[in-house]
């Protein structure tokens, strides 16, 4: 059985940063305590791919999706999430920052996996609610494919839709159109 020394303390953005990266685990802190989960299946990973390819034709040239990439939601106590997919005005994309602010983040998409489920439900959502990232979208990859979309109103996420089959809906002003059982199917 292999040992890992982990932090066991609330992190600084130092000792965030000096963290090695890890093959088996997908890393986050929630205020300042490293979160581990499984790293995602392939049917999750072809799923992210295809809703980025989808999301970056669909967007405008000031729009741009990106996969995986970290988002510092709160510096103390320091709090960094890895949605699944983000979109950020291209300005900012341009600018390459080893991580985007929540400031920056218009859309966050979490795509439902084992071991993150109710955090993506309950969690991340509050989260990503309490930094005023605009729009949450949660992707249930079950039969049939769900995507669920949250408009951010007065602080707080309002139910916008559960789509199934086929997804119309607008992010940061542009008409988004998904066929969501495409996401998965060969």
């Amino acid at each position: 059985m292999t040992s890992l020394s982990w932090p066991t303390h609330p992190l600084t953005p130092a000792e965030w940063e000096a963290l090695p990266e890890s093959d088996e685990f997908r890393l986050e802190v929630a205020e300042g305590m490293l979160v581990m989960a499984a790293k995602p299946h392939g049917r999750h990973q072809v799923a992210t791919g295809r809703l980025f390819a989808a999301m970056d034709v669909a967007l405008p040239r000031e729009l741009m999706a990106v996969p995986d990439v970290e988002v510092l939601l709160e510096s103390a106590p320091l709090t960094i999430r890895a949605p699944n997919l983000a979109v950020v005005p291209t300005s900012v994309y341009d600018l390459d920052p080893p991580r985007y602010s929540a400031a920056d983040v218009l859309l966050a998409v979490e795509i439902l996996s084992d071991g993150t489920r109710r955090v993506d439900r309950v969690l991340t959502f509050s989260e990503y609610a309490d930094a005023s990232i605009p729009q949450y979208w949660i992707v249930d990859l079950g039969s049939p494919t769900v995507l669920t979309a949250y408009l951010l109103v007065d602080g707080a996420y309002e139910l916008v839709g559960e789509f199934r089959d086929e997804a119309g809906l607008t992010v940061a002003g542009s008409s988004v159109t998904l066929d969501l059982a495409a996401l998965t199917a060969r």
